[in-house]
């Protein structure tokens, strides 16, 4: 894309509207006349600060890339995302031109329209500043800031104050490809809905009947919406998000989900009972090692599973995983009352680790996409429904996920597979459960998965700053704010526990929610009428009932009352803070004692849970990583030119305010919008999320050795793109087989929107085609299947010597453009 022609073109359609709508008449046409010409002045005005900032970095981001053929980093994000604003308003500035003198064209709109794109450009510019910072401070090639302090606790702190909401009304998505758009559209009425009625009802349909009849509202107001949802990412904790995320899970949506997506034989729920059973060690099957279950936090307790398998297969109808089955699942299908027939085992298995930030979702929100994969792979998939956080931090998901992969490998002719080849296979914070649970298999001994495709992982869990994690800023489905608070509470950093209230009847909890449900009615239809039939009533300020405030604070909510603990609670809590206490003991090295534990002195369990524990966090709770343990962080020679190239867009820090509380992050005269109120972002700084079995992109070089073929899905415009390019680094500086391909134009997350367009179904079978290439590869040479273990028995061979070069593949779409790379 020519950057000069893009900025003429801006250039020129801003002057000529502004030209026309200047000194026009008085009144409201004149008023919004005015406005549209200031907005038309101020995106001029920016785009002039930003036309030689986005020519710097189109010279040097290629210099950042994990290859050649893989043009994809956190830099080149930021720029595609502020040309895709500056073409949207090119678009919009040429509409304006063409039907101004019609009778029907609507000033009021329009202005609004290019206002909201002009507070959009105003904060990408910061954001492109605070990149420029990066630059400056980071080391050849490397993405992240790899401290807590300094610029990222700058980012931090802007990103509190920093003005959202633009990004979440008229502009919502427009960095996305155009299908998927109203999708997300819909998902922020939904949500600024679900928010506004949020502890207003006790049960699932009052919330959503009455979301459903006051989202009127924010479908006419985009302001309106873009400044509660704004408000919600602001202020609400993550037990509103693990409800609403939770909400694709109610049996009307899944129902319908279910009929829309590919049919399948075999759809169980598996609940394993924690029994201790011995697999064979992969260097020596003579000998064999104890999978003991997952205990953290909660005590023994069974793992919950979901089996998918297109046909019914030998072992799936067994009495012995029927005795396993829950009722939630359904029956194994039959036919006509006759024995079914029964398919030979499948060679292959998918072992899946869905995503949903550690703390919601199970295997039911993600069916419609493993079905088509067992469908298409012909295979069997085992979903593993792993405990989530806050209630189950880390690492319990990490032992029950590492239980479930041994199972499977154990009991294979139970799920209709041969016992051939595995392969792990996790979105987002499940393919951070691939790896690590492939770094647990490396620790103990036992086989490793024949391969690992993992769609935009996350890798790394630190607040350390990225130019990618930037993007969270405008990010609908992923906002910084609620990110931290998601991985706070996996780390077991969450303060907040959620309130428990009373139970009621049934009858009672229906009739309180029709009430509600009737009231909130006639209050959403009328701001609807008010707000069409007069337009000056419906601003902001005389809908908007705060959902921080109001709602949050009804009257009409139960009163919470406190819950007598029982011994088991008293069982879980006490296990909880065993394992939070061993866990900071192993990494800071040094002895600390639980406050928890000092609050109940008396308890009894405490001797016997930690005898449960020791064994499993002596894995699982290692140091953190030193700099020279981790190959990248070092800064290496670079070409004088390349560094004088980077040196000429890069911005030093503020001289003598680098650390400075109330220092001036932005250059004289700009200064980026600011919100209402501020963000509550408490970041915790913890040595728990530097652990590698949490933060794999901080594991040392001799843990990542020895992991199996590695291949990474990202997408282009997720605040999560540099944990893939910078992990896939690591991994190809150790030797180690990794390929890595990066979709356009989705957000993170699309494989739950599979279904919705034709992008997302097509990223959905690169995915699937890339667990394929695991299944159908031919065996790595023996180099590559050493364990890490063999290795430090041999100095003068290395592990991964030889291995074969790494696998890149580009794909083009119809027009002949880049879709996936």
């Amino acid at each position: 894309m020519d950057t000069k022609a893009v900025f003429t073109a801006l250039y020129e359609v801003c002057e000529e509207n502004a030209t026309f709508f200047s000194g026009g008449p008085k009144g409201p046409t004149g008023d919004a006349a005015q406005r549209l010409v200031d907005a038309m002045l101020t995106i001029q005005k920016h785009a002039r600060s930003l036309e030689p900032v986005i020519s710097g970095f189109a010279a040097i981001y290629h210099h950042f890339d994990f290859d050649p053929h893989i043009p994809a980093n956190g830099y080149r994000s930021l720029v595609k995302v502020v040309r895709c604003c500056l073409l949207h308003i090119i678009h919009k500035g040429r509409y304006v031109a063409s039907n101004r003198r019609s009778i029907f064209f609507r000033v009021a709109h329009n202005a609004g329209e290019m206002e909201a794109y002009c507070s959009a450009l105003c904060q990408l510019r910061a954001l492109l500043y605070l990149a420029q910072r990066l630059l400056h401070d980071n080391s050849h090639g490397n993405l992240f800031f790899q401290e807590e302090t300094g610029l990222s606790q700058s980012f931090l702190r802007e990103y509190a104050s920093m003005h959202k909401g633009c990004f979440y009304g008229r502009c919502v998505g427009f960095q996305f490809t155009p299908s998927i758009r109203p999708c997300l559209q819909s998902i922020a009425i939904g949500l600024v809905s679900f928010g506004e009625n949020y502890k207003k009802h006790q049960s699932g349909i009052g919330v959503a009947a009455s979301s459903f009849f006051t989202s009127g509202k924010f479908a006419i107001d985009p302001e309106l919406r873009g400044q509660e949802y704004e408000r919600i990412t602001q202020n609400l904790d993550v037990h509103f998000w693990k409800t609403f995320w939770n909400v694709t899970e109610t049996e009307v949506l899944a129902g319908l989900a279910s009929m829309t997506s590919a049919q399948v034989k075999v759809n169980r729920t598996l609940s394993v009972p924690p029994v201790s059973f011995d697999l064979p060690l992969a260097a020596d099957p003579t000998h064999s090692v104890t999978i003991s279950p997952p205990v953290a936090h909660i005590g023994p307790g069974p793992v919950q599973m979901r089996l998918i398998s297109n046909e019914l297969r030998e072992g799936q109808d067994s009495e012995k995983l029927l005795a396993m089955a829950r009722s939630e699942g359904g029956p194994i299908s039959l036919s006509l009352g006759l024995k079914p027939k029964r398919s030979p085992p499948s060679p292959w298995l998918v072992v899946h680790y869905h995503g949903g930030g550690f703390v919601a979702q199970t295997s039911k929100s993600h069916e419609p996409y493993l079905k088509s994969w067992s469908q298409d792979l012909n295979a069997p998939v085992l979903s593993v429904d792993y405990s989530l956080a806050p209630e189950a931090p880390f690492p319990r998901a990490l032992e029950e996920c590492f239980y479930a992969y041994c199972w499977a490998i154990k009991n294979h002719n139970l799920l209709g597979w041969t016992g051939e080849r595995v392969c792990l296979a996790g979105d987002s914070a499940g393919g951070n459960l691939c790896v690590t649970v492939s770094m647990r298999a490396v620790a103990h001994g036992v086989r490793l998965p024949d391969g690992i495709m993992a769609a935009y992982p996350a890798t790394l869990l630190t607040a350390y700053a990225s130019p990618s994690r930037l993007l969270s800023l405008m990010d609908p489905l992923l906002p910084l704010s609620v990110l931290s608070r998601c991985l706070s509470a996996y780390a077991g950093m969450d303060s907040q526990v959620e309130k428990q209230v009373e139970k009621v009847s049934t009858l009672s909890m229906v009739k309180r929610d029709t009430a509600l449900l009737l009231r909130d009615f006639r209050q959403g239809a009328s701001n609807w009428i008010h707000s069409l039939l007069d337009p000056n009533r419906a601003n902001a300020d005389t809908v908007r009932k705060s959902v921080s405030d109001s709602t949050l604070t009804s009257p009409h909510s139960e009163p919470s009352v406190p819950v007598a603990s029982s011994d088991f609670s008293g069982i879980r809590e006490s296990l909880k803070s065993q394992t939070c206490q061993n866990l900071t003991t192993h990494t800071e090295g040094i002895s600390t004692s639980s406050s928890h534990n000092k609050a109940n002195p008396t308890t009894t369990y405490t001797t016997p849970l930690t005898d449960y524990h020791n064994p499993i966090l002596n894995i699982t709770s290692l140091p953190e990583s030193k700099p020279e343990d981790v190959s990248f962080f070092l800064s290496k020679e670079v070409d004088p030119s390349v560094s004088s190239s980077i040196s000429a867009i890069a911005v030093p820090p503020p001289e003598g305010e680098e650390d400075a509380e109330n220092s001036r992050e932005f250059p004289e005269g700009f200064e980026p919008l600011r919100s209402e109120q501020l963000a509550e972002m408490k970041v915790d700084s913890s040595p728990i999320f530097r652990n590698p079995y949490m933060s794999p992109l901080l594991a040392p070089d001799n843990m990542l050795v020895g992991l199996p073929p590695i291949h990474i899905v990202a997408c282009a415009l997720d605040p999560m793109l540099d944990d893939s390019v910078m992990f896939a680094k690591r991994l190809r500086n150790v030797g180690q087989p990794v390929t890595l391909c990066v979709v356009d134009d989705l957000p993170h997350g699309f494989l739950s929107l599979s279904q919705l367009s034709k992008e997302t179904r097509e990223a959905s079978n690169v995915c699937m085609e890339r667990i394929k290439e695991v299944f159908t590869v031919k065996d790595p040479p023996p180099e590559m299947r050493k364990h890490r273990k063999l290795e430090r028995t041999n100095h003068g061979a290395s592990a991964t010597k030889g291995a074969s070069s790494k696998l890149f593949q580009r794909t083009t779409s119809k027009d002949g453009g880049p879709a996936v790379v």
